[in-house]
């Protein structure tokens, strides 16, 4: 199991310890550090069964500053934004294999086990 994971984030925090109370030391993805490339963004949209625009976290500066509610943006402009600002990519996202689920709320991650 992997998580990408931001340990400032309190859910993200609740989901890393559920899975570690159950026994579970996922490999641990910090994506602010290491943002996810274009390609692995988009793998991770296909298993959560997303689209860019619903995995986009309309609350934060960059969303407003980038002016990205605008409709006619396509799914590659949304996922470089993105790749280029990956304080955007909701989270926690659990990938297992080819499925993956975020972890809002941190129970949603149990469908993975």
């Amino acid at each position: 199991m992997r998580i990408y994971h931001n340990p400032r984030c309190s859910k993200s925090r609740q989901t890393l310890a559920l899975l570690q109370e159950r026994g579970i030391e996922p490999e641990i993805i910090r994506y602010l550090e290491t943002p996810p490339k274009a390609s692995e963004l988009q793998d991770l949209l296909t298993k959560l069964k997303l689209t860019a625009r619903e995995l986009l976290r309309r609350g934060e500066e960059e969303y407003k500053t980038l002016d990205l509610k605008r409709p006619e943006l396509s799914e590659g402009e949304l996922i470089d934004a993105m790749v280029q600002h990956p304080k955007l990519i909701e989270r926690p996202i659990v990938v297992k294999g080819a499925r993956a689920c975020l972890g809002r709320p941190p129970e949603n991650v149990l469908e993975l086990l």
